[in-house]
């Protein structure tokens, strides 16, 4: 066995008790610190609020003249559409009518959204 110097030969310990300190770290933190002064109760952050209101009945009086005035173009549509325009017409405005009285409520932690249709 060769003979080292005595500062060579704990080097090895050295590095396992440092090892060990940073694996204890790990493993198991410190624990946590007293806060010195109460903590104030955190404010709720506040939420995006978005409300709209859609009159679809105005709409639809507003903008059927329209697409009475552009139903013939429906003839260049293809096939299953393009037979009857003045028929697919009314039935657009037909479904715009149905859907007065739908509300549409989306809630996310950060905003509120709802959407009234009338």
């Amino acid at each position: 066995m060769t003979p080292t110097p005595r500062a060579v030969s704990h080097f090895g310990l050295a590095a396992l008790e440092a090892r060990a300190v940073r694996t204890r770290r790990i493993v198991s933190p410190a624990p946590p610190v007293r806060p010195l002064a109460p903590a104030l109760p955190e404010r709720p952050q506040r939420r995006t609020v978005v409300r709209l209101w859609l009159p679809m009945t105005a709409i639809f009086l507003l903008l059927s003249p329209f697409a009475i005035l552009l139903a013939p173009l429906i003839y260049f549509a293809p096939p299953p559409y393009g037979y009857r325009p003045f028929a697919t017409v009314m039935g657009v405005g037909r479904l715009l009518m149905s859907l007065g009285g739908t509300v549409v409520d989306i809630d996310t932690p950060d905003a509120l959204v709802r959407i009234k249709i009338f």
